[in-house]
């Protein structure tokens, strides 16, 4: 069991992130670097510029909490880092720092599953009125991931459906692009969507009213490019942008309202809904989640805007569930960039 520090390291994507929480989950140190200069130019994520971001800056970031949080490398009970599903170039970089503190210390290492990382972070002490105690249903909604889940306990998720194309933050990129917008697009498409008229356009709400809780987003990426498209090259005015921008955001709302609603019903022992990933982060879905949830007797969870976006408490705190139950893995353990949440080992 845990009862010491634990340092967790993020570098799953184009976040450069470490953070110390003590053994009861308390944030003693973080910080997040983000790359969104390095990959603007591009519109998107490079994977080999994202992995020499890591390598580059990881080092003093570890070290930049490891003295904020007053501690020595020896006073820690462990680390733990993302080592999947992401970009196999930063996991390698991260997982491999981890690795070499915790042979240099002899400290257990935790080779986190990014999303069981998001899927815990409703359980961090103090996060949720009454704690968040198993079994809660997790939306989980980001650039690369969205899929409803059954967290039934610590390396015990059960997927009850996905999207079967885009998923809901890459959605909000294309049509952030298509727009004219900076990247990364969904938060500018948030704020452009304030000013405009979410009931001008009527974009199709995919997947609605059937059953289970799978998601489709490329036909309603497609319709907003031919909508687009139907204004000719350059000839989009502010106003049409804007109402383009809330038309595809209610409809981006409604929809994973409609999907978690059927997964409410397929899991009705939770009695929490928890949203993560980036697209936790918007307003409207938040707000359409709300109501939806509301109905069915269910509290929604939604956690602060730092901790739905990538970042190394969440890391950290999976890190200190698994090394409560007495649970860390070979130093031997390699990076995955695929590791689907309902693989992830569950140990007796």
């Amino acid at each position: 069991m845990s009862s010491g520090p634990v340092l967790g390291i993020e570098s799953s994507c184009d976040e450069t992130a470490a953070a110390v929480l003590d053994g009861g989950g308390r944030v003693l140190a973080e910080a997040v670097l983000s790359q969104t200069g390095e990959h603007a130019p591009y519109g998107g994520v490079v994977p080999e510029i994202a992995a020499r971001a890591h390598l580059a800056h990881l080092p003093g970031l570890v070290r930049a909490v490891m003295d904020q949080a007053g501690l020595d490398f020896a006073a820690l009970s462990g680390v733990a880092a993302s080592a999947g599903p992401g970009l196999i170039g930063g996991l390698i970089v991260g997982s491999g720092l981890a690795k070499g503190i915790a042979i240099a210390q002899g400290l257990p290492f935790v080779a986190v599953n990014h999303l069981e990382a998001h899927a815990l972070t409703a359980r961090l002490p103090g996060l949720v009125t009454g704690g968040a105690p198993f079994p809660y249903l997790l939306l989980l909604v980001s650039g690369g991931h969205c899929q409803c889940v059954a967290v039934e306990g610590v390396g015990r998720h059960r997927r009850l459906g996905g999207t079967v194309d885009d998923a809901a933050g890459e959605a909000f990129d294309k049509v952030a692009k298509l727009l004219g917008l900076p990247w990364p697009g969904g938060p500018a498409l948030e704020r452009l969507a304030v000013s405009g008229d979410p009931a001008r356009y009527s974009f199709p709400r995919p997947m609605l009213g059937r059953p289970g809780c799978d998601f489709s987003f490329s036909g309603l990426k497609t319709a907003v490019s031919l909508e687009v498209g139907r204004h000719g090259a350059g000839a989009l005015d502010g106003q049409a942008a804007a109402d383009i921008a809330a038309s595809f955001q209610r409809a981006v709302a409604e929809t994973l309202a409609d999907r978690a609603g059927n997964a409410m019903a397929m899991f009705p022992e939770a009695k929490l809904l928890v949203i993560a990933g980036g697209v936790a982060a918007n307003g409207a879905v938040r707000a359409a989640l709300e109501e939806a949830a509301a109905a069915r007797g269910v509290r929604l969870v939604a956690p602060p805007v730092r901790l739905c976006t990538d970042n190394a408490v969440m890391v950290a705190w999976a890190g200190i569930e698994r090394l409560r139950l007495g649970w860390s893995d070979p130093l031997g353990f390699a990076p995955r960039p695929r590791w689907p949440l309902d693989a992830v080992d569950m140990r007796p």
